[in-house]
């Protein structure tokens, strides 16, 4: 194998673009690995657990480093040259040195060249983050902070300071928001409504705004928070803003916040704030409901947080399982005795924790990486079931996040597959801006596989709308073909596997 660093000093892309460039060196033939990444320690950590040998002791972060190691020389070049074109050529005519030249190196520069921006999307390494934003609340921006490994400390700084200034700061690690029909980060294509979602979960926030979507709904902002917001710590701060926010814009008719279950206090303090505005807060997990006023409405799971907001707008309740019971029944019954266990694969946050919730509810204890209850984290005892959320680092250390790039979940997914007790496999499957451009026909012919011989039944949730880049139903569509069973809801598809696993299809009509 041959292996090949190539610096470009001085030179920032964002991380989106950092997976665009990964992405395409890794189709690039030959190719065994390959990232594209900005030279923070870490990152060149990582270069060396890879056996990359060459000499970086002089790059740091704000230097880009494109690494590829393949099969010869050319296979190397050709890598870096699809890596290059992918990153750059879209803004700077194909040429990296123009781009390096050309792209802004300030947000002071940034703003001389577009005076009229109101939002900054900061998306550097997390021990520069702060002082970033700290800069863009200085000039009168709004802040989505993409960025994670923010300290607590840090949060509650900048968005106090927010607070006194007037403006938000979505944040860190907001992965999603859609501000004046304006989609940031990982977001998705909505028609205009009624419903404004404030989100402490950016799968979650994608979630609801594509669920009213598609139920004809809309959606009229999305404000992603961080998902730290609603703890004890933070206290809600940005929260309140934008509650506050949308209370007062008229084409806001009824708010749905998301999060999972946050300190109570600060979430009635949070509920509060929409005063005589209906709410809905979509509280994951959910144990015990609390006093909240008469217009606000609180619900365990996603899909019951936007059934709600659908109701409040007046709107008929949508059909949530259809056939679902009878499909159920079918892939039971083709099932031995032996498969019994839930294999959950995610590259949603949100909709992993929402499975965990679901499933538990009726499989019992549901092992994850990301456990809801301590004792029910990985490694499982056998014969345990699992979901496991494969955007958490140890899944995407050196390798673009399964959202970008299927890779990975393809592997586990054959390793699943493999396994004779297994009974249902569960995946998301999320569309938009910055998604991978096909998902469904990158995941399909592996099940595809299972269907043939008699494998496990994989129960698959497309989150998108038919306006997202790849199509809604062409992606559903190539599931379905692949003999995959393709849900209404998240929720709707932990319940299907849950059903599948204890061979009771009833439960596909649990009301969530």
């Amino acid at each position: 194998m041959k292996t090949t660093i190539r610096l470009f000093k001085d030179t920032y892309v964002d991380s989106v673009i950092q997976l665009s460039g990964t992405r395409a060196m890794r189709r690039a033939e030959g190719v065994d690995w390959a990232a594209a990444a900005m030279a923070t320690p870490a990152n060149l950590d990582t270069l060396r657990s890879e056996g990359f040998t060459d000499d970086c002791s002089g790059a740091g972060a704000n230097d880009l480093f494109l690494a590829v190691r393949a099969a010869d020389q050319d296979a190397v070049d050709a890598a870096l040259t699809a890596g290059e074109t992918a990153m750059f050529a879209a803004r700077a005519g194909g040429d990296a040195d123009a781009q390096s030249d050309r792209a802004p190196r300030t947000l002071e520069r940034a703003l001389e060249n577009q005076p009229s921006t109101n939002v900054a999307v900061i998306s550097v390494p997390g021990d520069y983050a702060a002082l970033e934003a700290h800069k863009a609340l200085s000039a009168g921006l709004d802040v989505l902070l993409f960025s994670d490994n923010v300290s607590v400390e840090d949060e509650i700084e900048l968005k106090e300071r927010a607070e006194r200034l007037g403006h938000l700061v979505m944040g860190p690690g907001a992965g999603t928001a859609m501000l004046g029909r304006t989609c940031l980060g990982f977001a998705n294509v909505v028609t205009p409504g009624r419903v404004g979602v404030v989100a402490a979960a950016g799968t979650g926030a994608q979630e609801v705004a594509a669920l009213l979507d598609r139920w004809g709904v809309g959606v009229s902002h999305v404000i992603g928070l961080g998902g730290r917001d609603l703890s004890g710590a933070v206290g809600g701060r940005m929260a309140k803003t934008a509650v506050t926010a949308l209370r007062a814009d008229p084409d806001t008719d009824v708010i749905l916040l998301v999060s999972k279950p946050p300190e109570e206090s600060v979430a009635r303090s949070v509920v509060e704030t929409a005063q005589d505005k209906p709410l809905v807060a979509a509280l994951i997990g959910l144990q015990a409901e609390f006093d909240v006023p008469a217009n606000v409405t609180l619900t365990g799971t996603l899909e019951g947080g936007a059934v709600k907001a659908v109701e409040l707008v007046g709107a008929a309740a949508p059909d949530l399982t259809g056939n679902l019971r009878q499909r159920v029944a079918e892939a039971g019954d083709r099932l031995g005795p032996d498969r019994t266990l839930v294999r959950g694969l995610y590259s949603g946050g949100t909709l992993c924790y929402e499975s965990l919730v679901v499933l538990s509810k009726f499989v019992g204890p549901v092992h994850s990486n990301t456990p809801i209850q301590e004792s029910w984290s990985v490694p499982e005892p056998p014969g345990s079931h699992v979901c496991l959320d494969l955007g958490e680092e140890e899944y995407t250390k050196g390798r673009p996040h399964p959202m970008i790039d299927p890779e990975a979940r393809i592997e586990l997914l054959r390793k699943q597959g493999a396994d004779p007790h297994v009974a249902a496999i569960l995946m998301d499957v999320v569309l938009g801006h910055g998604a991978h451009p096909d998902p469904a026909g990158q995941l399909a012919p592996v099940c595809a596989d299972f269907a043939a011989r008699g494998g496990p039944v994989v129960v698959a949730y497309v989150l998108g709308t038919e306006q997202d880049p790849q199509g809604l139903e062409a992606q559903r569509r190539a599931l379905e073909e692949a003999g995959c069973i393709v849900t209404e809801t998240a929720a709707r598809a932990s319940l299907a596997a849950a059903a599948i696993a204890l061979r009771d299809p009833d439960l596909v009509g649990e009301v969530l």
